[in-house]
C-alpha cells in the first residue's frame, strides 16, 4: 500500500510535485496551491491510500524534490 500526505497550509505552489506526478496532484486556481487529487482531508492534512505501487516512484520525486517538505510518500 502507498500512502501519501500533503500538508496543505504549508504549500508555496512551487509546482513541482505537478511535474513529477501529474497524476495524483494539480494546482489550485483559487489560491495556488497544491492539491492531492481524490484526498481525505483531517486536521489539515490531505491524504490518500492506495494499493497502486506503480504510483511510488513518482510520487517519492514529488516529496525529495518539494522545497516546503510537506509531502509525505510511504510504502507499507
Amino acid at each position: 500500500m502507498v500512502i501519501i500526505t500533503l500538508q496543505r497550509n504549508k504549500c508555496i505552489g512551487c509546482n513541482y510535485c505537478v511535474e513529477h506526478a501529474p497524476n495524483q496532484w494539480a494546482m489550485s486556481g483559487k489560491d495556488g496551491k497544491a492539491v492531492l487529487l481524490h484526498s481525505t482531508e483531517k486536521k489539515g492534512f490531505h491524504t490518500i491510500k492506495t494499493w497502486d505501487e506503480e504510483i511510488y516512484e513518482e510520487n517519492k520525486l514529488a516529496q525529495d524534490n518539494c522545497p516546503a517538505k510537506i509531502i509525505s510518500v510511504k510504502k507499507v
